[in-house]
């Protein structure tokens, strides 16, 4: 009844992939093969933007683009044992509030810098690079603070919010490296990295890392997971 259409690499189709293996969600999953020209203009018919992940429900020929939505859609529609939107309206705020965070100050900065290094000759952003990495910084501090006496970002349940988190934090800790003494966050990415449905995630893309700009860079636990 579901289909996932994404890659296996990318770290937007992950947070998915973390909210479906959460609540074990039956679906199926699609790459999208985008040096595939039959598979792109696939890809584009049914979502013009041409972003993934993609979630496409046969039950009810409906299309639901969009990490946040396709994640609120399944617990609106799929829902499962594990509240990945709390019914309170404050937490639910809150929850919210830090998935877009992650999304917006840590995924979005650390593509910047993975991006630049596959850039042709010449045509690199030194600039943007700098500004982005000082975003990451800044948005390590943040977190650092913010998560103190928190198990999970909002508190002591599992949410949206962490399921933005683990891709963001693994792929940025890896081109920005967290700061020696933020040890909150540093065990926070502990915590994540112990989920069943976040280690089966990473365990699925361990086969395309040597397709990361990065890969050079990783630490070799990071590497492991999975296996």
């Amino acid at each position: 009844m579901l289909t996932l259409y994404i890659h296996p690499l990318a770290s937007f189709c992950h947070k998915v992939l973390i909210a479906l293996y959460e609540n074990q969600t039956p679906f199926e999953s699609q790459v999208v093969d985008f040096s595939d020209p039959g598979s792109a203009a696939a890809h584009i018919e049914r979502w013009p933007v041409g972003k993934i992940p993609v979630l496409h429900d046969s039950t009810v020929d409906r299309t639901i683009p969009e990490t946040s939505v396709i994640i609120e859609y399944l617990q609106a529609y799929y829902p499962g044992p594990v509240k990945l939107l709390p019914d309170d309206s404050e937490t639910l705020l809150q929850v919210r509030l830090w998935d877009r965070f992650y999304d917006l100050y840590v995924s979005q900065p650390m593509q910047k810098v993975v991006t630049d290094r596959i850039r042709p000759e010449g045509a690199g952003d030194p600039h943007g690079v700098a500004e982005a990495r000082a975003n990451l910084d800044q948005a390590y501090r943040m977190i650092e603070t913010h998560i103190a006496g928190k198990t999970w970002a909002v508190g002591e349940n599992f949410t949206m919010a962490d399921c933005a988190a683990l891709p963001a934090l693994f792929f940025a800790s890896t081109v920005q490296p967290l700061a020696a003494d933020q040890l909150q966050l540093a065990a926070y990415l502990d915590r994540l990295l112990e989920r069943p449905s976040i280690r089966r995630t990473i365990g699925e893309a361990q086969p395309y890392f040597s397709m990361f700009p990065y890969r050079d860079a990783m630490p070799q636990r990071l590497l492991e997971i999975g296996l």
